[in-house]
């Protein structure tokens, strides 16, 4: 079973499965969102590369929910999508 979430809460899920290493050709932190396939960037440091990692995890999302595609489950957790009167009447 799973539970449905909201934007900011999915993005929470997504951001407990990123990964971060040293880069080993640069000076730089690798931040990579496990959960979402190809989503990674890059900081100076863990901060940034954290702040960036929050970008292109809600970059992928919404570029994923704009073609149309299925987003996948994190952490037992699913994105609520749809009108909110259209999500009020699926609860109800």
């Amino acid at each position: 079973m799973f539970k449905l979430v909201n934007f900011t809460e999915y993005v929470q899920e997504v951001l407990k499965t990123a990964e971060y290493r040293k880069g080993e050709d640069f000076e730089c932190i690798i931040a990579i969102a496990k959960a979402l396939p190809g989503c990674l960037t890059q900081g100076k440091n863990y901060e940034e590369a954290r702040t960036n990692l929050i970008d292109a995890i809600e970059t992928w999302i919404i570029s994923a929910i704009k073609d149309g595609e299925e987003l996948p489950e994190v952490n037992n957790c699913k994105l609520i999508i749809g009108k909110p009167e259209e999500l009020e009447a699926a609860h109800a």
